[in-house]
């Protein structure tokens, strides 16, 4: 007979499971891209990687926080949200060469923590957005007629292995075939094709 008391467990939509991994591939591949570009600021990488860290560290946990109330607010819209989240960090990605150098300009006269402070804040919206976006995912699966179960932890699995393999790739292979600018627009591409794959997945569940 069947534990009427075992919570069923949650199957993860693959094409949410590609999704996530796909936007964990995007921030580490922005990552190291936006710490290249940001020790042509500072001149030095320990600046420059004090700086990245910072910003997506308190950007994860801003996002993650306001995020989760946004959810709360808007669960209804949770999805979209998240669409809307990645559509918004994949337009960031195609802007940030352009805002990372002006920043740099902006603060050439400067002193190293005006320059540190510029370029932190120019990071750190891109960040609170990726931040955001494991909220919306959760709220959304909330809402699945057996619950969220396991499927925050599959979650957390599809981006930290999308993360670990994009930070491979990006250091020892795409380094190596295309440019740094190239980068950031293929992790750019991942972020609208993320966005495109769970609004899809959303539809069907209309």
């Amino acid at each position: 007979m069947k534990n009427t008391g075992e919570r069923a467990a949650v199957v993860l939509p693959p094409s949410i499971a590609a999704a996530f991994f796909l936007s964990g591939a995007a921030g580490l591949i922005y990552q190291i891209a936006w710490q290249r570009l940001l020790f042509a600021n500072f001149g030095v990488d320990i600046e420059s990687i004090t700086v990245l860290v910072s910003a997506f560290m308190l950007g994860l946990g801003v996002g993650g926080y306001f995020g989760g109330r946004v959810a709360d607010r808007f669960f209804s819209k949770s999805l979209l949200l998240f669409c809307l989240f990645e559509a918004v960090i994949g337009v960031y990605g195609l802007a940030s060469p352009f805002i990372i150098d002006w920043t740099g300009r902006l603060g050439g006269d400067s002193g190293l923590l005006t320059v540190a402070i510029l370029n932190f804040f120019s990071i750190l919206p891109a960040t609170v957005l990726m931040g955001g976006t494991l909220p919306m995912l959760t709220a959304w699966l909330a809402k699945t007629p057996s619950g969220v179960g396991n499927a925050i932890g599959v979650l957390y699995f599809c981006n930290t292995l999308g993360a670990a393999i994009g930070c491979f790739a990006t250091a020892f292979v795409l380094f190596i075939f295309i440019d740094l600018y190239q980068a950031i627009w293929l992790a750019a591409a991942c972020n609208f094709v993320v966005a495109i794959l769970a609004y899809t997945e959303g539809r069907r569940h209309v």
